[in-house]
Formats: C-alpha cells, structure tokens, sequence
C-alpha cells in the first residue's frame, strides 16, 4: 500500500439561524444559489435561533439543496430542544420536543438531506476519492446566560485530568486526542484569543485553546462569536511542552475567495487554519460568506 494525497474540498458555515437562500442578496451577502459543489460540508452549529422542529427541518432544507458527498453537523447553544439535559432542566414540562429534535436531526429528514448529525466525539470517514479523515466535534461552549450546551470556564471538556488547563477541573467524557490523532476539529465556540473578541471581550475557551494546541489538526473551525468570523493559519512553536496561547509561533490572516476556494498548503502538525464561520454577523443578518477550503489529506492506494 502506498501513501497519497488527495484534494478535498470542504465548505465551511456556521451560525445560519434559520437562514434560507434568498436572504443574502437582500443584505449584499454572497451566500446565495446555486452554492458551489463541494466533497465536504461542516456547519458547526447554530442552525437555528431556539432549536423548535420546524425551524430545524427548514434548516435541513436548506443544508439539503448544497450539492456535497458528506455533510456533517453539530449543534449550539441556540440550538436549545437538542441538549436534553438542558432542555429538560429548563423546561420538565416540554420533554417531548427534545425527542422530536432528535428524531429530526437523526431519522428521515436528515436522511433525505444528506445529513449527518453529530454529538461530541470522534469519528472517521473515507470519500470516494479515497481521502480519509477524522474529525473531533463538540457543540458545548462556557456559559453564557443560560443558553444551551453549556460548560463552567474552570471546568475542562477536552483535556484529560493529566493534561488538563491550570487551575481547571476536567470533566471530559471524550477529549481532544494529542496529535496527530485528529484531522479537523469542528466546536460550535472558539478557542481563546482566536476570533473570539467581543465588545464584553474574548470570549473563547483556554481549555479549548490547550488542546488544539496538543492535537494541532489540519483545521479547527466554529462559530458562535458573530463578530469574530475570519481565518488564520497559525503555525505551532517546536517545543512540545508548550500549551495553549504559549505554543503559537505566529499567526498569518487569510483572505476568503469565495466562490472560489481557498488553497493553503498547511503542514500537518506545524500549522493548523483557524476559520471562524459565522454566516450571521453581530446584527444577525447573513453577510458573510461561507469557507470554501481545499485540504489535502491522506489516502491509501493499492
């Protein structure tokens, strides 16, 4: 078996609320029919503004008119009726709108949609070109007044009790694996000081922060903070005690081409593109573009 490489090419979204196509024009967004083909598309949660099944399956709709071999999704903290434990703390009376969210996101809509949902955790998948990758997923975020998929700031989802952030408890089920156990990274919120600024702030995640830097993927992308969206490739310092902030070497802005995709030839394990994909901005309407990223990544060929 030899070794190669293949050109897949990812679309990139996030934060859609509910978008439908037809809406972009109105603001002088670009994300419009007919949307490019691509082989893979992520869309990292926040599909819609409060979860209800209606507007779920309107989002699949939507999601199911892009022409892609593989559509991966996650939640976030809007998408309120897929966290069953939020959901059923916050309103015990309403238990059956978790389980119809669920049967949306998992049964026939999504079926017919192309959709994969995914929870938090790891999975592979090999395309028909033969690439192969796998792929890290989490729609939680630090809390954040009361919304969905929440997590305390000293509370570490991703880091193992031996690795974990200091001054931070682990309470990771299934944590970010070192490299270069992971291809992409997809997380509804972003890591801290990555596209995270806020008028309050940043708002992204040290815990998150330090395990990117550990599994150093081809490319973590997320949403979630409106007024972040953009992409940088940041390139890791060699030292392999080195977490967190402390581990970037430099950090070099990418412009979006879309339409078109973007090409940059990123170094597994030296460099990791950091893409912020929120279609909505600040004022939630749909002015950015989508991500359109070629990546190569490994395949094996007889």
């Amino acid at each position: 078996m030899a070794s190669y490489t293949a050109t897949t090419r990812f679309m990139v979204i996030s934060d859609t609320h509910d978008f439908k196509f037809g809406q972009a024009e109105k603001v002088g967004g670009k994300f419009c029919q007919p949307a490019p083909k691509c082989d893979v598309l992520l869309h990292c949660g926040d599909l819609t503004l409060d979860g209800d099944a209606e507007s779920l399956k309107d989002s699949l709709r939507m999601l199911g008119s892009i022409k892609a071999e593989l559509k991966l999704v996650i939640a976030g903290n809007h998408d309120m009726t897929l966290d069953c434990k939020y959901w059923r703390g916050r309103y015990p009376k309403f238990p059956e709108d978790h389980e119809e969210a669920m049967k949306v996101m998992k049964e026939q809509g999504a079926t017919d949609a192309g959709i994969t949902y995914l929870e938090e955790g790891l999975s592979s998948y090999t395309l028909k070109s033969g690439a192969k990758f796998t792929i890290y997923v989490s729609p939680y975020t630090p809390e954040y007044c009361g919304w969905a998929f929440p997590y305390e700031r000293d509370q570490d989802r991703f880091n193992l009790a031996e690795k974990v952030t200091p001054g931070a408890t682990s309470i990771a089920q299934t944590p970010i694996p070192d490299f270069p156990d992971v291809d992409i990274i997809m997380t509804h919120g972003p890591p801290k000081g990555i596209f995270d600024g806020t008028k309050s702030g940043l708002a992204g995640c040290d815990n998150l922060m330090r395990a990117i830097s550990r599994a150093k993927p081809l490319m973590h992308c997320f949403g979630h903070i409106h007024e972040g969206y953009g992409a940088e490739l940041v390139t890791w310092n060699e030292g392999k005690k080195l977490f967190g902030a402390d581990a970037i070497q430099k950090e070099s802005v990418q412009k979006n081409s879309y339409p078109e995709a973007s090409k940059w030839p990123i170094k597994h394990g030296e460099e990791t593109l950091m893409v912020n994909a929120a279609i909505n901005n600040v004022n939630y309407r749909p002015v950015n573009s989508p991500w359109l990223i070629d990546l190569e990544l490994q395949t094996w060929l007889s």
